[in-house]
């Protein structure tokens, strides 16, 4: 019988919390799986994935981009979707040409926003200089000229334009033009020595926890405003109806194709190395 308390990290972000209320909170049948959650902004997540000092966790998927070898990613979970990529906002009438030599505010380096960007700007980054700051304090860095712009993520793409800010860029609709696949954000990883048999329970409980917030809608809604940075209930109800779809209950065939596709791209501009391919828990 299994005792020990998974660690488990997440995001104060209101698609985590919602994602994760029931599995925390008894509100589903856990048996004898045991967690003891985590809650940090996803770049922090990121950088202790890669000393893995977490069981399971929610990652960037530009993160796992590092983290193939040690983990792999659950079928439940994730934050993939259609209209739902980083912005890049600017205070200026900026054109995408006006920002070489300038400074661009990003949520971090292991993000996927930041990969994106990597991946748009191929021809430009390297005139560019990054500051790199919790997501919630630079459209704020971006308003006061601390940056000259910043990759929007979260709850941020729907507030930015109350900074006074204009969107320049919309990397998940550059995305979706670039391959015809939705966008792959974030999704939930385990450490592959837990091995098949408990990584499968875990799954489950996983997708059952999504599963019970989707049919009790307005229950996780206290949890997700003790955490989250944006408090207003249509902020609230319209990052839930962005980020957390079906993919969150399962990947699928598209969603697994968005991350591989990812990963290719990474791969061929030498972002990320090659690493395995198996990267979807077996089960």
């Amino acid at each position: 019988m299994i005792t020990k308390p998974f660690f488990l990290g997440y995001s104060p972000c209101p698609n985590d919390t919602f994602i994760f209320y029931a599995l925390v909170h008894g509100k589903i049948d856990t048996g004898d799986l045991h967690f003891k959650e985590i809650l940090l902004d996803v770049e922090t997540l990121n950088q202790m994935a890669l000393h893995a000092e977490l069981d399971i966790t929610k990652v960037s998927y530009h993160a796992f981009g590092y983290l193939r070898e040690d983990y792999c990613l659950l079928r439940s979970g994730s934050a993939i979707g259609r209209g739902c990529g980083p912005l890049l906002v600017v205070r200026e009438d900026y054109a995408i040409n006006d920002l070489q030599w300038k400074k661009i505010a990003i949520p971090g380096r292991l993000t996927t926003a930041y990969l994106l960007f990597q991946l748009f700007s191929a021809d430009f980054i390297h005139s560019l200089s990054f500051i790199e700051m919790p997501f919630h304090k630079m459209m704020e860095a971006v308003k006061n000229g601390v940056a000259d712009a910043g990759l929007v993520i979260h709850e941020g793409r729907f507030t930015y334009s109350s900074y006074g800010l204009k969107r320049l860029v919309d990397l998940g609709e550059w995305w979706e033009d670039e391959t015809g696949l939705p966008v792959p954000l974030g999704g939930i990883l385990v450490k592959r020595n837990l091995g098949e048999d408990l990584i499968r329970r875990i799954n489950s409980v996983v997708r059952r926890s999504v599963e019970y917030a989707f049919t009790h809608r307005d229950e996780p809604t206290y949890y997700m405003k003790q955490h989250s940075q944006e408090l207003k209930d249509e902020v609230i109800e319209q990052h839930i109806n962005l980020y957390v779809n079906d993919y969150s209950i399962d990947i699928g065939e598209d969603g697994v194709s968005a991350v591989k596709e990812l990963m290719r791209r990474a791969e061929e501009k030498g972002i990320i190395k090659k690493s395995r391919d198996d990267f979807l828990c077996g089960m």
